[in-house]
């Protein structure tokens, strides 16, 4: 199972496959460190134990029944600065995986997959090794809820809970990293203007009037857009637009 993938250039050409290890990210980290991995090298687990979400949440999923896997790619033909065009293009890359399977999936910022009234179903987490202000490797965790029915909170969903079918995870593996690949090699060749509009156009809540949460106290606002930087940037009812980074707000339920 997750053997060297055919269909792509580079990425997939060296895959690790781990029955059960606490993060895919942390093991690729540890690898990078002891430089037994490179650009391209995937490692995927059957049961990740201790898998990380944004803001330190823990990502539940029951032993083969999903995918959970970390990629390491070099983009350091991007300013360091520039940095949340690498989280558009993989959120954009996972939503052409899915959108066929689901037309409804949006991107809620940074980067959660949802399906709105129907919960989360999957999530990506970039840790990004620099030196002297320079990019060297980002480790790309991702973890899609695919075949899993159950699960320890109502804001979680999968795509068999939502289309009631049962899939191949080797097959949505390589589609996925196909995909991924073709995204990185876009961003490569300077077409951000396309990441950025095309993750834009599928942003949850966008132009949408919602109640909102920073520290404790809700606030009507409308999400604009994002920054340059990758913060979001919300219009509000008195013509003010304000911008917001990572654990400064909280969304409403999906």
């Amino acid at each position: 199972m997750y053997k060297i993938l055919a269909n792509t250039i580079f990425l997939g050409k060296e895959v690790l496959f781990l029955p059960e290890c606490h993060s895919t990210n942390d093991k690729a980290l540890e690898l990078l460190r002891r430089g037994q991995a490179r650009e391209g090298s995937i490692i995927i687990c059957d049961h990740q134990t201790r898998g990380r979400g944004q803001r330190g949440n823990a990502w539940e999923a029951q032993p083969g029944q999903n995918l959970t896997f970390s990629l390491v790619l070099k983009p350091d033909f991007l300013d360091v600065s520039e940095q949340f065009y690498l989280n558009m293009m993989i959120s954009n890359s996972v939503g052409k995986l899915l959108q066929d399977y689901l037309p409804d999936l949006q991107v809620k910022w940074p980067n959660d997959l949802v399906v709105p009234k129907k919960g989360k179903i999957g999530g990506v987490l970039i840790e990004n090794i620099l030196s002297a202000g320079r990019w060297e490797y980002a480790v790309v965790g991702i973890g899609l809820n695919i075949n899993q029915r159950q699960f320890g909170t109502t804001k979680a969903t999968s795509l068999a809970m939502i289309t009631g079918g049962q899939y191949g995870l080797e097959e949505l593996f390589k589609l996925l990293v196909a995909h991924i690949e073709q995204g990185f090699i876009s961003l490569k060749k300077g077409k951000m203007d396309e990441v950025r509009k095309d993750y834009l156009r599928h942003l949850f809540l966008k132009d949408q009037w919602a109640v909102f949460r920073e520290n404790d106290i809700e606030f009507e606002g409308k999400i604009s857009g994002i920054s340059k930087e990758g913060k979001l940037q919300m219009n509000l009812p008195d013509g003010r637009v304000r911008t917001f980074g990572l654990k400064e707000i909280s969304f409403p339920d999906i």
